[in-house]
């Protein structure tokens, strides 16, 4: 088992930054990709940014390139989010995940953090 926790969610308007970070602890040897989603009020959750075990690939959903980054330190089991240029759009539950390489069905290990609600005032 993996347990991940959020954490830098808050309030910022709209043109504003915040880093978004997960702390991964348990099975943490596992060399699992991680990455985010969210979900906005009233929506489905969606994918945002992934980042492979050893952080060579990357891959971003549509509303987050050009805007966010994900970077992960594997010797402190964390992975964040810069967001920069945040949109009122952004709004949402961002939730930090270990085992999915993207927006695709996944059968496989698949851990979630509780997540961490972000709110971009316009």
């Amino acid at each position: 088992q993996v347990q991940l926790v959020e954490s830098g969610g808050g309030l910022v308007q709209a043109g504003g930054s915040l880093r978004l970070s997960c702390t991964a602890s348990g099975r943490t040897f596992t060399p699992l990709p991680m990455g985010w989603f969210r979900q906005p009020p009233g929506k489905e959750r969606e994918f945002v940014a992934t980042i492979s075990w050893s952080g060579a690939s990357t891959r971003y959903g549509d509303a987050a390139k050009g805007r966010f980054t994900v970077f992960r330190d594997n010797a402190k089991n964390t992975v964040h989010l810069q967001m920069n240029s945040l949109k009122p759009e952004d709004t949402a539950v961002y939730y930090c995940n270990a085992g999915r390489n993207g927006p695709e069905a996944y059968a496989g290990p698949d851990y979630w953090g509780k997540g961490t609600l972000v709110t971009v005032s316009s």
